[in-house]
């Protein structure tokens, strides 16, 4: 049987603990919080930590789900990979581009999974924009246009709005547009704390191909729209209820799709993985590429002017 285990259980690891005890293969828990920790394992009968290493060496894993602070997950991630755990970390991969690169280079060397929780790639909406997208049958791809919005979750603090959020929104425009950015712009601010909390991105890709990339954590609404524009018509989406409209000029068509987590898919996907001998849909290079992107707009927004990335 294959043994997950999380570390990290406030905010959205908690999430994690349920989707893997669900599908059967939650094996340990760990979290700094000692009382935490054994809430989490009592709850789902299985061993608590609250010491990664000490959990690396009593169980014996096949995968760990990273759930810990941004800033954390270099040094987690290196332990988990070196112990020859296969690993997924939440997004963004690291807090820096530099540490990312160390990051990938501890996965080569330790022959483990690393892959990035992106995961609005599992959202049933997207994968039908990608088959549409693929297939033409609504033309070339022109503009992708997001809104993300809603308040700053309170277990986010040691990087702001564009590297916690925007990244879900730069890794999705990458996959669906099948290339990455040539250049960025953006605008970024903050009115509520110290880190970045609103921005605005612009992303400048082969020949008319732009994505546009609105993300705040002001508003007390939670919204998460795209809008995908085509030469053949246009095609929105709502991640929340997966809802997609397909609009051309005979009317417009909503698709039926099934409703289903996009946790429990990019979890399904992880193991599969594992179980495989396979690297997973989202690689550490994809990690890598977003948190270049995050910090080229973080960089445009402090010069005020646009960043060309280099091929």
């Amino acid at each position: 049987m294959t043994r997950i285990a999380v570390i990290g259980t406030g905010g959205w690891g908690k999430n994690h603990v349920r989707v893997l005890s669900e599908m059967g293969v939650l094996a340990a828990v760990c979290d700094a919080d000692a009382a935490r920790a054994k809430e989490f394992a009592t709850k789902y009968r299985v061993k608590g930590y609250d010491s990664v290493d000490q959990m690396l060496k009593s169980e014996q894993l096949d995968g760990v789900n990273i759930c810990t602070p941004a800033s954390t997950h270099l040094a987690v991630a290196s332990r988990t990979l070196q112990a020859g755990v296969n690993t997924l970390v939440e997004k963004p991969m690291t807090s820096t581009l530099k540490e990312g690169e160390e990051l990938i280079g501890v996965a080569e060397s330790s022959g483990k999974i690393l892959t990035v929780g992106f995961i609005e790639r599992f959202n049933p909406a997207i994968t039908e924009l990608k088959k549409i997208t693929k297939e033409g049958s609504l033309g070339r791809p022109i503009l992708f246009e997001y809104r993300r919005e809603n308040r700053r979750g309170e277990n986010v603090t040691d990087v702001g709005v564009v590297k916690d959020a925007s990244v879900h929104d730069i890794d999705t425009a990458r996959w669906l547009f099948g290339e990455e950015p040539k250049t960025v712009y953006a605008r970024v601010g903050s009115v509520m704390g110290k880190n970045e909390d609103f921005a605005t991105i612009l992303l400048g890709f082969g020949g008319e191909r732009t994505a546009f990339i609105t993300t705040n954590w002001v508003t007390p609404m939670r919204i998460r729209e795209l809008t995908a524009v085509f030469t053949g018509g246009v095609a929105t989406v709502d991640f929340i209820s997966q809802e997609m409209q397909i609009h051309e000029e005979s009317g417009t068509m909503v698709p039926k799709h099934t409703v289903q987590e996009p946790l429990t898919l990019e979890l399904r996907e992880f193991v599969a993985a594992i179980r495989e001998k396979r690297s997973a849909l989202v690689t550490p290079n994809d990690g890598l590429s977003v948190i270049r992107i995050a910090e080229a707009a973080l960089a445009s927004s402090k010069s005020g002017s646009p960043i060309y990335l280099s091929p």
